[in-house]
Order: structure tokens, then sequence, then C-alpha cells
């Protein structure tokens, strides 16, 4: 695997190596020794799959407090996602501040989001599917948001939003968010 600091401290693009050959290839999308030899050091608790019928569905832009905040390893199985984190980390220089790569399942890239950081994504391609790694389980009293078109974030997202949940439409602007680690 390839790790890819990002311009936010601690997240990473994570692109795998490929073994080819006439029946297909075979890559390793995770190892703990890799992980730890970049400083990752995440034991996985939850693996959770999100599967999005319609081209651009937005997603997000999600987190959990603490104590039950939590990392995330996000890859792309079905089509490609324009992923996006914010950074939320109380003390950062980057507060407030958002990255996005594009996720794909052609390439098989994958993004590492830490703790502290809002996540979310929006489908580029009908019938989108990602797979989550999250180090802690969900827990609804500690779930969070960030309002997706909050002005003072800025995210930039590619396509016109066709499918956003109530609850997503109604999530608070970054003023309204203590820093959360």
């Amino acid at each position: 695997m390839k790790f890819t600091p990002l311009a936010l401290e601690g997240a990473y693009q994570i692109d795998i190596e490929r073994r080819s050959d006439d029946r297909g290839y075979f890559a390793r999308v995770f190892c703990q020794k890799e992980f730890h030899q970049v400083g990752i050091g995440q034991i996985w608790s939850q693996c959770n799959v999100s599967y999005n019928v319609s081209r651009g569905t937005l997603r997000g832009m999600h987190f959990q407090r603490p104590p039950r905040a939590d990392a995330k390893l996000v890859r792309c199985v079905q089509g490609a996602a324009f992923d996006a984190i914010v950074d939320l980390r109380r003390g950062s220089t980057t507060f407030g501040e958002w990255i996005s790569v594009i996720l794909t399942a052609e390439k098989g890239e994958m993004i590492y989001v830490p703790h502290g950081f809002a996540h979310g994504f929006q489908t580029l391609m009908p019938n989108t599917e990602l797979l989550y790694f999250h180090s802690d389980s969900y827990s609804p009293e500690h779930e969070g948001g960030l309002h997706h078109m909050d002005p003072d974030v800025g995210i930039d997202w590619p396509l016109e939003i066709k499918a956003l949940s109530k609850r997503d439409s109604m999530l608070p602007p970054i003023r309204e968010i203590v820093p959360i680690l």
C-alpha cells in the first residue's frame, strides 16, 4: 500500500498495490504493520456499507463526539464518490478546513479519516457503494454533524445534490459546533 499524507494533518489517501495477471488482480487493503509504520494504530471495531442508487446522492457531514469519536477507513467498492473531510479538532491550525479525494472502485484507493473530522461524500455514479471501517461502534448519543453547504467551510460539491436525508439537511453550521477533540 502507498500512504500519501493529505493537506489536513493525520489524514491519508491510501492506494492499493495490485498484483495482476490474466485472472485479474490481488491487493492488500489493510495491514496493521504498514498502518503502524505511518502512525495509524487503529483497531477497527465496526464495518459498514453505504449503497446509493442515484448519482448526486450526498451523505454527511458526520462525526461522533468524545468519548466515542472514531477514525474511519473508507473505500469505494462499486461506482465512484467525491469524499470530503473537515477538520474539527480543537487547537488545530486547520480547524474548519476541508479536503476531498475521488474514490473509485476501479482504482481501489481509500481515505483514512482521523478522529476529530467530519466526513461525507457525494456519489459520482449511480449504484455507488462504499465500505467503511470505524475505530469505535456507532453511538447515537454521541453522533454529530456539520451542514454540507456551510458557507464558512465552503465544500465545493461537484454535482447538483439529487438525494439528501432530512437529518443531513438540518445539520448545524460549523460556528455552532464546538471542536470535538
